[in-house]
């Protein structure tokens, strides 16, 4: 599972497709919007893409997770749109016969899919909003 999407992640779904009965390991990561960034109070975030360019890419990072590490499965979801406080944004699950290549899997797939996936992040603050240079932040 590879998808960007407009709405709520369905996290039990992702999970789903990675799960396996020959894992010992089940790791994801849940990357959720916060009300604070850069000394500022954020109101809510929007993400846009070009979900075919940012799909490849996503598609470039499991293959090497794949490749690299003896897993199970990998599922990468990130929305696109307005985002609320406290909403996921980005929902990676990574299952794995052990869980030292679950973990490493899936620290390498969020920190890859922030610096080479096409997908930007704007912050609105009170005052005013920003896009963040370099997503990775």
């Amino acid at each position: 599972m590879i998808k960007i999407i407009e709405g709520t992640i369905d996290q039990q779904e992702v999970i789903q497709t990675v799960s396996s009965k020959k894992s010992g390991a089940l790791v994801t990561f849940d990357g959720t919007v916060r009300d604070n960034a850069r000394g500022k109070q954020v109101l809510y975030l929007h993400y846009e893409a070009f979900p075919e360019m940012a799909i490849k890419e996503m598609e470039k990072i499991y293959d090497e997770a794949m490749q690299q590490w003896p897993l199970e499965g990998i599922a990468i979801v990130h929305r696109i749109g307005r985002m609320e406080i406290g909403d996921s944004s980005v929902f990676i699950a990574v299952s794995s016969a052990h869980r030292i290549d679950a973990f490493k899997a899936c620290q390498f797939t969020i920190d890859t899919l922030k610096t080479t996936v096409p997908i930007w992040k704007k912050e609105h603050y009170e005052n005013g909003d920003v896009w963040i240079e370099g997503y990775n932040q």
